[in-house]
C-alpha cells in the first residue's frame, strides 16, 4: 500500500509535465515575425507574436489537447510599444497577436494535438490565401510513420493578377502575396457560403486548382480534406517558413 500513492503523485508528475514542442524555423532571406493563435478552450503559447530573423529558429512548448494555428507575418515595421503593421500576416496591429487570427492571405500551419483516438491532426491551409512557403515536419514519431506536408512551391511567381498583393515602397517590390478567390471576390461560390456551403456544391474553382496543382498536399479550399488533413502521434513538429529559398542547414524532405 505504501507504494500505491507514490505512483500515484509520479504519475501524474508525468501526465502533467508531459509536452509538445514546435521549432519555428525562418529559412527565409529576410525577417519574419511569426504569430501564434490558440484555438477555443487551448492556453496560448509563451508568445503570440514574435521576431524571426534570418536562419534563426524558436521552440515553443505546448501541452496535449492543445489546438491553433501558427503563421509567418512578413514587412512588419513595429514601436517600441509593439504597435504597426505587417504587409501580409497582420493580426490587429501588434507585434504580439494576443488572440487575434491572421489577416488573410496568409499560409497556415493547422494543428490538433492528442484528439481522437490519441492522434495529432494537422494540415497546412491556403484557403486564406498564400504568403510564404511552408513545410511542416514531425518529428519524434511514436506508432509508425507520419508525413510531412506544406506548400513549398512560390506561388506568388505565378499568382494571378486578379489575385496579387504587392510590396510596398522601401520593404520589397514585387508579389509579396496571393489571395484567395474569396477574399478577393467576396462571393458564395468561391467562399463556400451560402447555397454553396456543403462539399456537394462547393466544388474547386479555377482558382483553387492553381494552388492545388502547385501545392497537392495543402488545403486549397474550405472542402479540401481528403488529401489536406494527416494524422500522426508525434512530439515535436518543425514548422519551416522558406525550405527550399537558399543554403541550409536543415535537410527537408522533398513533398
Amino acid at each position: 500500500m505504501a507504494t500505491w500513492p507514490s505512483f500515484l503523485i509520479l504519475f501524474t508528475f508525468f501526465s502533467n509535465t508531459f509536452s509538445y514542442t514546435f521549432t519555428v524555423i525562418n529559412n527565409c532571406p529576410h525577417t519574419i515575425w511569426p504569430g501564434t493563435l490558440a484555438g477555443s478552450g487551448s492556453p496560448k503559447l509563451s508568445t503570440t507574436g514574435f521576431q524571426l530573423d534570418s536562419g534563426q529558429s524558436v521552440k515553443l512548448n505546448t501541452v496535449p489537447g492543445w489546438s491553433g494555428r501558427i503563421w509567418a507575418r512578413t514587412g512588419c515595421k513595429f514601436d517600441a510599444t509593439g504597435a504597426g503593421k505587417c504587409l501580409t500576416g497582420d493580426c490587429g496591429g501588434r507585434l504580439e497577436c494576443d488572440g487575434n487570427g491572421a489577416a488573410p492571405p496568409t499560409s497556415l500551419f493547422e494543428i490538433t494535438l492528442d484528439g481522437a483516438n490519441g492522434q495529432d491532426f494537422y494540415d497546412v491551409s491556403m484557403v486564406d490565401g498564400y504568403n510564404l512557403p511552408l513545410l511542416a515536419l514531425p518529428r519524434g514519431v511514436s506508432g509508425g510513420a507520419c508525413n510531412a506536408t506544406g506548400c513549398v512551391t512560390d506561388i506568388n511567381r505565378g499568382c494571378p493578377r486578379e489575385l496579387q498583393v504587392l510590396g510596398e515602397e522601401g520593404y520589397q517590390r514585387g508579389v509579396v502575396g496571393c489571395r484567395s478567390a474569396c477574399e478577393a471576390f467576396k462571393s458564395d461560390q468561391y467562399c463556400c457560403a451560402g447555397q454553396y456551403a456543403n462539399p456537394k456544391s462547393c466544388q474547386p474553382t479555377i482558382y483553387s486548382t492553381i494552388f492545388k496543382r502547385a501545392c497537392p498536399r495543402a488545403y486549397s479550399y474550405a472542402f479540401d480534406d481528403g488529401t489536406s488533413t494527416f494524422t500522426c502521434k508525434a512530439s515535436e513538429y518543425d514548422i519551416i517558413f522558406c525550405p527550399y529559398r537558399f543554403t541550409t542547414k536543415h535537410h527537408f524532405p522533398q513533398l
